[in-house]
């Protein structure tokens, strides 16, 4: 299959806002190829407008009965806020120092695919000294791959390493944003740790590192990050940086075009993404896609698939 999707090297001058490709197998199954351009909108919003556009298209909806969606791009208008002296740390776009030519381990990457279901999830919680209930499935599962994934690249111990995730900001800016908002709603959680601690120091250590990010994101820290965006153009560096996003909760794996609810969802693998993903017909499980470098692909599966490490 061929994705004909326009590649250009500035989003902002040329890239088209939608792309959509359908497919047909040689089975009679489709594949269904959508691309939007992040600047309109978020994961949230794009499943959204594609769950919209199938109800449209297969009569589950008339125009005449929509709930209009809501556009206002002026609630997050850095210009309405004023000027601040920023009074949080903001890791995530802070340059850390490079001790490995950490990049040019990303030169040859293979794809990974794993699947958790609750009671998975769960055998690592137990492994947390502390109360197992106050934390949450995400916060658990993303510090275990994070843990894995820089325990199988054998990095520089004082390396600075990063996990980046998002956050919706709906519920965490004053006052919240409306009901139908599809336009980019969520900023970047950042935790930070060396490579040894991440490598030496138990399960919770990692738990607690992606807890206290969540935990600092409210209303000035997203204003702030807006402000940050929006007058130089501040971006996360590359360097010691995991990157993870999580599909599974979007509800694309709703979306109903007229031949059913997909079997498969989930973006191109690449680079140091991790998505998690929903799994057909399973509603508690969830499908961990990252690419690892291949010399560190048995070691991080194995690290992955194993709930032996002890809690901190």
């Amino acid at each position: 299959m061929k994705l004909l999707s326009l590649q250009v090297t500035d989003v902002l001058k040329g890239a088209p806002p939608l792309v959509v490709q359908l497919t047909w197998l040689s089975d009679g199954s489709a594949t269904l190829g959508v691309g939007f351009n992040h600047c309109l909108c978020d994961g949230i919003g794009s499943a959204e407008f594609l769950n919209l556009f199938a109800e449209l298209a297969t009569g589950k909806q008339k125009f005449t009965e929509l709930k209009r969606q809501v556009w206002n791009r002026y609630l997050m208008d850095p210009n309405i806020y004023n000027k601040r002296i920023y009074q949080q740390n903001h890791p995530e776009f802070k340059k850390v120092p490079d001790l490995c030519n950490f990049d040019s381990q990303f030169s040859q990457l293979a794809p990974t695919s794993v699947t958790f279901n609750r009671s998975r999830v769960n055998e690592l919680k137990k492994l947390l000294t502390y109360n197992q209930s106050s934390c949450t499935s995400f916060e658990v599962l993303s510090a275990h791959i994070w843990k894995s994934w820089a325990t199988s690249l054998n990095l520089p111990p004082n390396q600075t390493l990063k996990l980046l995730f998002t956050i919706n900001i709906r519920n965490r800016v004053q006052p919240s944003l409306p009901i139908g908002y599809y336009g980019n709603r969520f900023v970047l959680g950042c935790a930070q740790s060396s490579a040894r601690d991440l490598v030496e120091k138990g399960l919770g250590y990692t738990v607690g590192l992606v807890k206290r990010a969540k935990e600092r994101v409210d209303d000035e820290y997203v204003k702030e990050v807006v402000e940050l965006v929006s007058s130089n153009g501040t971006s996360p560096d590359s360097v010691g940086v995991l990157i993870m996003s999580q599909w599974s909760k979007l509800g694309l794996e709703k979306v109903d075009i007229g031949m059913g609810r997909p079997v498969e969802v989930g973006p191109v693998c690449c680079d140091r993404y991790c998505i998690l993903l929903p799994v057909y017909d399973q509603k508690d499980s969830v499908k961990v896609n990252v690419a690892v470098p291949t010399s560190a692909v048995d070691k991080y599966l194995y690290l992955l698939n194993t709930t032996t490490t002890i809690g901190t």
